[in-house]
């Protein structure tokens, strides 16, 4: 699966002005399907491959990621980040605020 198609490419690209602006909407979500971790993505450059979002590993951070590194990994069993097509767009002040209390978003 590719982990952006270009709906969600154009909406990246479209917040990538609004830096970490917790007002923004989260746009997708990548996970590890064989860990614990989560990307929640907000805003991308136009080189599609620094990202900007909510990520949810050891603890829950803000900060920049690779989407090129992502795309690389390959984990337990070889099985790489997949894109969570059920996720729904939401507000990084209310996805933080959910995951802080230990939500499954």
């Amino acid at each position: 699966m590719n982990l952006l198609n270009k709906a969600i490419t154009e909406q990246l690209h479209k917040n990538f002005p609004l830096g970490a602006d917790m007002e923004q909407m989260v746009v997708t979500k990548f996970f590890d399907p064989t860990g614990s971790w989560s990307w929640y993505v907000m805003n991308m450059d136009m080189d599609n491959d620094y990202c900007w979002g909510i990520v949810k590993g050891f603890d829950i951070e803000m900060g920049s990621f690779s989407l090129k590194e992502l795309e690389a990994f390959k984990g337990k069993l070889g099985i790489g980040i997949e894109r969570d097509i059920h996720f729904k767009p939401i507000k990084a002040l209310e996805l933080w605020e959910r995951l802080q209390k230990g939500e499954h978003v």
